[in-house]
């Protein structure tokens, strides 16, 4: 159907979770809700809207706030680098366009990165060169340039922050202090996080066990942090 899909949200992405959960699997109950990312926030939403669902939320690395500033800028960037070359022909391409999907892992290697890291494990040019072209070889296979617009789109509506109160479960809130996407500077998380009725929020400093963004795929980072939630959160 390229772009005559539907439109899709992040509260349709949470409800097509919601019926393949309770009317595909017959599961009426989660023990935890732990999403990272995109996940995080789809976390928020699932909070909200199903609050009795789960025993206990933990969102890694996002806001519950709308996608605004320098996250919703890069967004847009690429998305208006996807419509705008013309390889993309409304959606009705026969060869994968190029221009927004190198875009977006330009972005992506930069936004989701650590400079530590990076710094750490590519010390001189060459190497520096060598895992940007690594990198973008092997991430833009996988990308289709409408799938990635839909993806980047779904997040125009995503703004859970009114409802917070409304969620009722234990809340571990983890977000780390070397991600560029939630850069910790912002203070939102913190202010938030007081709407939440027993929300707890972590700031991990950022250190040589940290990886930027991609820190919630560390486990060992902060695993001592779900432990906590699992224990406070037994029924």
């Amino acid at each position: 159907m390229r772009m005559h899909f539907s439109q899709y949200d992040y509260d349709d992405m949470v409800l097509s979770q919601y019926e393949l959960l309770t009317q595909g699997m017959g599961v009426n109950h989660l023990r935890l809700i732990l999403g990272t990312s995109m996940g995080c926030m789809h976390s928020w939403v699932w909070g909200e809207t199903y609050p009795d669902f789960m025993d206990a939320m933990m969102p890694l690395a996002c806001l519950p706030v709308q996608i605004a500033g320098r996250n919703r800028i890069f967004r847009k960037m690429v998305m208006a680098g996807i419509r705008q070359d013309p390889g993309w022909n409304h959606g009705d391409y026969t060869t994968e366009p190029r221009a927004g999907p190198q875009m977006w892992v330009d972005f992506m290697l930069i936004a989701s990165g650590s400079p530590l890291q990076m710094q750490k494990n590519y010390p001189t040019p060459e190497a520096a060169d060598k895992y940007v072209d690594d990198f973008v070889r092997q991430r833009i296979p996988d990308l289709d340039a409408n799938d990635l617009l839909y993806e980047l789109d779904a997040s125009r509506s995503y703004d859970p922050s009114s409802k917070l109160g409304t969620i009722t479960v234990p809340v571990m809130f983890v977000n780390f202090a070397d991600d560029f996407i939630n850069p910790p500077e912002l203070g939102i998380a913190e202010q938030e996080i007081k709407k939440v009725k027993r929300g707890q929020f972590i700031l991990i400093p950022a250190s040589d066990q940290t990886h930027g963004h991609f820190t919630h795929t560390w486990a060992a980072v902060w695993q001592q942090y779900l432990q906590q939630l699992l224990v406070e959160s037994q029924r």
